[in-house]
């Protein structure tokens, strides 16, 4: 069984910072797809970012030259670092793992951490 614990959401203001963790338990983390999505109230979980076992990454344009996704295999943790934060990047934030396409049935997913950007 895979867990996921998301941390480092709050609220910031509009062109502030944050930096959103999540730690994984168990074998997979090293051998899966990882990523963050994000969802707001009455919209349906988009993805952010991922990161794949080799290390490419992939970026919701909303989010390029914002946003870094990275993850610290050794330590199973993944990180999203948020810059130029604007209020419509409020959202719960879901870190995400897969051993295959992540998103699809058989995804872990984390509690989620709630971001918000005041104006």
């Amino acid at each position: 069984q895979v867990q996921l614990v998301e941390s480092g959401g709050g609220l910031v203001q509009a062109g502030g910072s944050l930096r959103l963790s999540c730690a994984a338990s168990g074998s997979i983390f090293s051998a899966a797809a990882t990523g963050w999505y994000r969802q707001s109230i009455e919209k349906q979980r988009d993805l952010v970012a991922v990161i794949t076992k080799g290390g490419s990454t992939s970026y919701a344009d909303s989010v390029k030259g914002r946003f870094t996704i990275s993850r610290d295999n050794a330590k199973n943790t993944l990180y999203l670092q948020m810059n130029s934060l604007k209020p419509e990047d409020t959202a719960v934030y879901y870190c995400a793992a897969s051993a295959g396409i992540i998103g699809a049935p058989g995804t872990y997913w984390g509690q989620g951490t709630q971001v918000t950007v005041s104006s």
